[in-house]
């Protein structure tokens, strides 16, 4: 068969239903061979779209979503929406047509050295240069991608090798040089971490993304009741362990919980779980609870030590050393009560809190928090919440309770604007069963806001709600509190008319004025199972609290707007 066959057979052989992409010169023979196929073609309007799409997919259903492009400029518009896979951990499978090999060198038409562009993000790069080498490349490239840290992987095809027929065989299994998916488990680490956290006085566990990609949140959860110990997550985090469970604080970080903030430093012993200490959530490294023990759980062993030096090391999946160490933490203990001092001081903390100007609730009757608060009341369990990046994606991380795993997409760590609307289409084809909300802003969604397109013409029902400030809402907060007012580059003066931008692609759209209206609207929106889009106008002033200003620690945590006209 042609490489091109043998491409598509491969790709049925991993149970891909899906590729978002769009065609072009270098990877014709590919389309041409996806014809006679069963997987499903999801156009796209850009290939960062298409990258973003599966990025999402992946999150949701657990395996690796597929896109693809052509050569040059299809290639190199994939680049943020890989970056953004690489910097979260999502299982992607980006596959790329390239010049014939002979052209290889020559700058010819749209010729781009890809591999050399995606390999700083991608977890691995393949390049099968005759068609007899396409099955194993694609057999190499979802294992690489689904094992161990999940990540991108790039196979870039020549458009002869498409074309070329050959002898070709599918492996069932490979094996690649020095990949170890999975390192074994040392059970005296485990037995050395149960010691740790049973003789803490005030233990803290600490939940951030790799527990949603191990499906470890039942012995997380587990371990937090065993111990009656409270909880703090990171960003990627949420919904890990549910937050509204009583020992739940939130997340930490830049825009983390209060409580949550203020309690991380004081613990302790920290049991970290799938995180990479990122200076979002910890601030400066140095002094993220410099006086307490700190456990950390990885299956990716370059991340011990890399921005937090930590006390004890734990090399494993998520899932399989919780299970060890709530074993070797019952052999040790009965389960504590609930009189114990430390949970007295988390709810003084909890007390205190109520408070500060963000938790008081005077916000006007259309804003960022009601909103997400009123969201969340609507919306069942079981919904899939995407974001973009911005201010509204602070005041989710605050206020948005996330109560199950993989409930919740968003981009934390290459924070990519435009990430929410095509990682709805993704995550609603990963899990049609489920409402799917992107919650925008403006600016955010304006980036990518041709996925509407695709979700109209692929009938993929889904709600946007845009928050629309006509600003670059939190640029704006940095330039207001720590460059006194300095607004260079911020302020839209010609936003789009949102609800008519809707319609025009053939989607509903609604503006409202009002709390009560805008949960009108929203219901109507999920019982309608089309593609709606909710513009809410809402302040430019309206700041996210509490805010950890960059390059401070977490203790330097700001809880509301500054007396002076800038925090530095």
């Amino acid at each position: 068969m042609s490489g091109a066959q043998a491409l598509i057979e491969a790709l049925k052989r991993e149970k891909v239903e899906y590729i978002f992409g769009m065609p072009g010169g270098a990877n014709l023979p590919f389309y041409d061979a996806l014809w006679d196929s069963n997987i499903k073609h999801i156009l796209t309007r850009h290939e960062q779209i298409a990258a973003h799409m599966a990025d999402a997919y992946g999150r949701v259903s657990r395996r690796a979503g597929v896109c693809s492009a052509t050569s040059g400029p299809g290639a190199t518009n994939l680049v943020t929406g890989i970056a953004t896979a690489f910097a979260d951990s999502s299982p992607v499978v980006a596959i790329t047509g390239q010049v014939p090999r002979g052209m290889t060198g020559r700058n010819a038409f749209q010729e781009t050295d890809v591999v050399g562009v995606l390999t700083p993000v991608t977890k691995y790069t393949l390049q099968p240069l005759s068609a007899a080498d396409v099955p194993s490349a694609i057999r190499k490239a979802f294992h690489i991608a689904t094992t161990g840290r999940p990540g991108p992987v790039l196979v870039d095809v020549p458009k002869d090798v498409q074309q070329e027929t050959a002898e070709v065989t599918f492996p069932e299994s490979v094996e690649i040089r020095g990949y170890r998916s999975k390192a074994p488990l040392d059970p005296q680490d485990v037995e050395r971490a149960a010691d740790l956290l049973v003789r803490a006085k005030r233990p803290l566990l600490f939940g951030g993304g790799g527990i949603r990609i191990s499906d470890a949140s039942q012995p997380f959860r587990a371990i937090a009741e065993l111990l009656m110990t409270p909880v703090v997550t990171t960003l990627q985090g949420k919904g890990t362990f549910p937050e509204d469970h009583p020992l739940s604080l939130g997340p930490i970080g830049m825009h983390g919980r209060a409580e949550a903030n203020k309690l991380v430093s004081e613990c302790d012993a920290l049991l970290a779980v799938g995180v990479r200490f990122s200076d979002r959530s910890t601030g400066t490294f140095s002094e993220f609870c410099k006086d307490a023990m700190i456990i950390h759980i990885d299956a990716d062993p370059t991340e011990f030590n890399k921005n937090k030096a930590v006390n004890l090391h734990i090399l494993g999946d998520a899932n399989e050393v919780l299970v060890s160490l709530y074993s070797a933490i019952t052999r040790r203990i009965s389960k504590k009560g609930e009189d114990n001092p430390w949970l007295k001081r988390v709810n003084e903390v909890r007390e205190e809190m109520k408070s500060i100007p963000a938790y008081r609730d005077s916000y006007a009757d259309l804003s960022g928090p009601r909103i997400v608060k009123k969201m969340r009341e609507i919306l069942p369990p079981d919904a899939i919440l995407t974001t973009g990046v911005g201010r509204h994606q602070m005041w989710c991380e605050i206020h948005y309770q996330v109560l199950r795993p993989r409930t919740w997409i968003t981009s934390t760590g290459l924070g990519t604007m435009g990430f929410g609307l095509p990682a709805a289409v993704g995550a609603k084809l990963a899990r049609p069963d489920v409402p799917v909300v992107d919650l925008d802003g403006d600016g955010s969604f304006v980036m990518t806001e041709q996925a509407l397109a695709t979700a109209v013409e692929q009938n993929i029902p889904l709600i946007s709600v845009v928050l629309n400030d006509r600003s670059l809402g939190m640029v704006e907060q940095w330039q207001r509190l720590m460059y006194n007012r300095h607004y260079i580059g911020v302020k839209f003066n010609g936003s789009p008319n949102f609800v008519k931008l809707a319609e025009s692609y053939g989607a509903e759209g609604r503006t409202v004025g009002s709390l009560d209206e805008f949960a009108r609207v929203l219901k109507d929106g999920l019982s309608s199972q089309t593609q709606m889009v909710i513009e809410v106008p809402v302040s430019p002033e309206e700041d996210v609290f509490p805010f950890m200003p960059p390059g401070k620690g977490i203790k330097d945590t700001v809880y509301g707007p500054p007396k002076e006209s800038a925090i530095f």
